[in-house]
C-alpha cells in the first residue's frame, strides 16, 4: 500500500521544498469529502501505479486508508517528470464519473491491406458506482477492414455503467495510408 503525509502548508514555497525532497505533490479529493492536500514519494508512487491490477487502488494518508482512481497528472514538459497529481475516492455506494481506458486486441484484417490502426479515445467517460467500476474496457480490432470504425455504441459496458461519451464517436479504426 502507497502511504503519503499530509501537507500542512499548501503555499508554493512549501510545495517546492517537498519537491525538492523527492516528493509529488497531490489533491485527493470526492464527493461530500474535504479535500486532503498530500504528497508522497515519486518512486513510490510511479511503482505502485505500475503495479496495481484494478482501476482504483489503496493509498493511506495520515491516519486514513482511502481508494483512490488517478483523475490527473502534470509533467514536466523538458524532462518528463511528474510535478502533481489529483486523485479521486472511489466511495463505494456514490455514483461519480471516471475515466476508464480502451485496450485494443487482436490484429485488423485492414492492415495487411495497405490501412493504418488510429485509436482515437484512449479513455472513456463513465458514470457508476465504485464497485461496478470496470478496469478497461476491451475491444477486438480483427475484424476492422480500410474504412470501418468501432463506435463508443460497440463498446460492451457491464450492468450498472453508463457511457457519458455521445454513441456515435469513433473509438478506434483503421484508415487508407496516404
Amino acid at each position: 500500500m502507497l502511504e503519503g503525509i499530509v501537507r500542512e502548508s499548501i503555499g508554493r514555497k512549501a510545495a517546492k521544498a517537498l519537491k525538492r525532497d523527492g516528493y509529488l505533490i497531490a489533491n485527493i479529493y470526492g464527493k461530500g469529502l474535504e479535500n486532503i492536500h498530500a504528497a508522497f514519494k515519486v518512486n513510490e508512487f510511479i511503482k505502485e501505479v505500475r503495479k496495481k491490477t484494478t482501476l482504483a487502488f489503496d493509498v493511506k494518508v495520515g491516519s486514513q486508508t482511502l481508494n483512490v482512481v488517478v483523475v490527473d497528472y502534470q509533467k514536466d514538459p523538458v524532462t518528463s517528470d511528474l510535478k502533481h497529481v489529483d486523485l479521486k475516492v472511489a466511495q463505494k455506494g456514490v455514483i461519480s464519473k471516471y475515466m476508464v481506458p480502451v485496450k485494443i486486441t487482436g490484429t485488423a484484417i485492414g492492415l495487411k491491406n495497405k490501412g493504418v490502426l488510429i485509436q482515437s479515445k484512449r479513455r472513456l467517460k463513465v458514470k457508476c458506482k465504485a464497485e461496478n467500476l470496470p478496469n478497461f474496457f476491451e475491444l477486438d480490432v480483427s475484424k476492422l477492414d480500410v474504412g470501418d470504425a468501432l463506435l463508443v455504441r460497440d463498446v460492451v459496458v457491464p450492468e450498472g455503467v453508463t457511457i457519458l461519451d455521445a454513441d456515435r464517436i469513433a473509438v478506434v479504426g483503421v484508415e487508407k495510408a496516404r
